[in-house]
């Protein structure tokens, strides 16, 4: 069922909605376990569009085997989506930098609020982003290691091929995912893809993840899909790697290949004097799992990450 969200009046007679669609068993006892999925929070990641569309489709398509509250919110900045633009367009603003918002506050700590009060209460949230349309990031599942006991276990469900155990001190607290666990609802960060495209094969990898989590919680009854063990990192374990010239990146090494120390990962060329003004290699062995996309870059640009645990 489609239920509003939270909206406020525009100019010009307009009026911005937030909507989500709930579904749910006909008959409910009051004991379901509610699920949160959230995306469009940037209006420049689409794969969870995508995501959202799948699960829905496939909720409707078999009635009977849920058993739980499925909240669908595919689009909580609709202005940034209809314009393409990471945030509030008219604003310009982050809309994950405004939570938990506020009631009596502007329109975008209002929306923010209203979403935050529609969320509190579920078992668990699902926080869906692509990357930004520079780098390119494999599946993978973020949590602060404040939450690490209690949400690593529902990471490690979600067919993700890394989860990044992120130190507390470097996390925002106005991000929809620090608020709500603040709150006391689990949500889990998940990052997949580049911004401004869909990545067929990460989504459906994150769909099998979501169900799989939907029949451990409860949800969904039905056979568990076959899902990946995921390398599991601490801040410290990863190497970043960045531009120290400003020139065009051709990356020489696959995504998310293995690598060695010293291993060629590209170069930043400068094409009018043909000559390659930066080489990049690995500062230890192991495991990219964000890689530059943009190839225009400037010097302190994000170029890779490289996870150097154990695989």
């Amino acid at each position: 069922m489609i239920e509003e969200v939270v909206s406020v009046d525009l100019a010009v007679h307009e009026r911005l909605t937030v909507r989500k669609n709930r579904l749910a068993p006909k008959q409910l006892t009051g004991n379901e376990k509610r699920i949160s999925i959230v995306t469009g929070t940037h209006g420049d990641e689409l794969d969870g569009q995508y995501v959202c569309y799948e699960i829905v489709k496939q909720l409707n398509a078999h009635p009977e085997k849920l058993k739980g509250i499925v909240d669908i919110y595919p689009d909580v900045n609709p202005l940034g989506l209809d314009t393409g633009s990471r945030g509030i367009p008219m604003f310009d603003l982050d809309m994950n930098r405004v939570f938990p918002g506020d009631n009596n506050g502007a329109i975008t700590e209002y929306l923010a609020a209203g979403i935050i009060d529609d969320i509190i209460g579920s078992d668990m949230c699902l926080d869906i982003h692509s990357s930004n349309i520079f780098v390119k990031e494999v599946p993978q599942v973020r949590l602060n290691d404040d939450n690490e006991e209690k949400l690593l276990p529902y990471a490690k469900l979600l067919n993700a091929d890394f989860v990044w155990i992120y130190s507390s001190i470097t996390v925002l607290e106005a991000t929809l995912a620090y608020s709500l666990n603040n709150m006391g609802v689990p949500t889990l960060v998940v990052e997949m893809g580049v911004g401004h495209r869909i990545n067929n094969a990460y989504c459906h990898q994150l769909i099998d993840g979501i169900f799989n989590m939907l029949i451990h919680m409860g949800i969904w009854e039905d056979e568990a899909p076959q899902v990946k063990q995921p390398i599991i990192s601490t801040e410290g374990e990863v190497s970043i790697i960045n531009a120290a010239q400003t020139g065009v990146f051709v990356a020489a090494t696959d995504h998310m290949g293995a690598i060695e120390m010293g291993t060629h990962i590209g170069d930043i060329i400068e094409p009018i004097e043909g000559k390659v003004i930066q080489r990049i290699e690995s500062p230890t062995n192991g495991i990219i799992f964000t890689l530059r996309e943009n190839p225009v870059v400037y010097k302190g640009a994000l170029i890779a990450r490289v996870y150097g645990g154990k695989a």
